[in-house]
């Protein structure tokens, strides 16, 4: 049976693909920093999918949790899940640089490291993925949190390309907007968006894995977001600049 360790796996995005790879026939290794939602999370799954559940409580802003996930999977996984992320309900200029420091530590510096500790592992196995998650924001300009994304993007693509089995595969996904509690959490106000502009956790998950299978290298869910991204690569930077500001002012 196939093992899959997932970051930030208790709630959102992550949650959801524990059930997706659960339904699949994968054992989990949770990994969160809130060891009873750890507890409570495995149990409904197994209760749910019949299949084996290890949590593993670790923050990923510090270096002992990212010790102890990069120990585990140095111990063998086919499939890493790097969803751990936060945002900040602040512009830049108006967060603490501490806060900057701890986004770049688990949007940055836990991919690197996991992901370097899953490659090796996988390709001496001669199979298996990582699924680094980054978001559209990685194609705009938006502070801290869009920057380290289109580092996540850009990590992902480098990686890849230097993998030559093609059984062994590296994926950046890039969802919009998907309802979670991820907003909620960063204190963001986002009732007005759009309804169309909202993805589903599940869903995402199924696009993650279908794109994994075919080999894509960055995965961007939904159509319209497909279609923004696309139209976004040619806005020219002073357009997106005036737009953002625009949106800081509104917070």
């Amino acid at each position: 049976m196939p093992t899959a360790l997932i970051t930030g796996a208790t709630a959102g995005l992550g949650a959801a693909f524990a059930r997706r790879l659960a339904a699949d026939g994968f054992s989990l290794v949770l990994v969160a920093r809130d060891a009873r939602r750890l507890a409570e999370s495995a149990e409904t799954l197994k209760l749910a999918y019949g299949v084996a559940v290890e949590t593993l409580p670790a923050d990923l802003a510090t270096d002992e949790g990212l010790r102890r996930v990069e120990a585990r999977v140095g111990d063998g996984v086919d499939l890493l899940v790097n969803n751990a992320g936060f945002g900040h309900p602040t512009p830049f200029l108006q967060t603490p640089v501490e806060e900057e420091v701890k986004m770049l530590k688990v949007h940055c510096e836990a991919v690197l490291r996991l992901t370097l500790t899953a490659v090796p592992v996988l390709l001496r196995r001669g199979r298996g993925g990582v699924i680094n998650v980054a978001s559209v924001a990685a194609f705009f300009n938006r502070g801290t949190y869009s920057a380290s994304k289109a580092w996540v993007v850009n990590f992902s693509e480098s990686v890849a390309a230097e993998i030559r089995n093609p059984r062994v595969k590296v994926m950046a996904l890039c969802p919009g907007f998907v309802r979670t509690e991820f907003h909620r959490r960063a204190g963001m106000d986002m009732s007005g968006t759009p309804e169309p502009l909202w993805l589903d956790a599940d869903e995402v998950a199924r696009v993650a894995m279908r794109d994994l299978a075919r080999g894509v290298t960055v995965s961007v869910p939904g159509l319209l977001y497909k279609a923004i991204v696309a139209v976004g690569t040619l806005v020219p930077k002073s357009v997106q600049h005036a737009v953002n500001a625009r949106l800081s002012r509104r917070q």
